[in-house]
């Protein structure tokens, strides 16, 4: 997902085969519900979303993930790039339940011992 702003002539060629999908970040908009089509036209489809708290730090985790996860019925797959260890990595695959409060807390658990970039703008609250 990329901001429509930047399918421009020629770059938004070259973002279309690489698999970029246009997305409008103003007003309200279905990004979700496109999210969910876009599985359902595809036969392969894999969606990377970045993790909260990369620009600034966040209090509450977005569920938009989750509920493109459900909508789709597709699993999530938790990747890392642990910058004190200098480790990249994956978790295991899951597929979301219906309490999305409590699939966060398990992603939380997950990350909670992996060291981000910005550490100061990482927050896994209460888990």
């Amino acid at each position: 997902m990329i901001k429509r702003e930047l399918f421009y002539f020629p770059l938004g060629v070259l973002l279309r085969v690489l698999g970029g999908i246009p997305v409008c970040r103003q007003g309200k908009t279905d990004i979700v519900d496109q999210m969910i089509r876009e599985f359902k036209m595809r036969d392969n489809f894999i969606l990377t979303l970045t993790p909260e708290g990369t620009r600034k730090r966040v209090t509450q985790w977005k569920t938009g993930f989750h509920r493109i996860a459900t909508g789709a019925n597709v699993p999530v797959l938790l990747g890392f790039f642990d910058y004190k260890k200098k480790v990249v990595g994956t978790g295991d695959f899951f597929y979301p339940s219906v309490d999305a409060d409590e699939d966060v807390r398990k992603i939380k658990r997950f990350y909670r011992d992996i060291s981000p970039k910005y550490p100061e703008n990482f927050s896994v609250g209460d888990i």
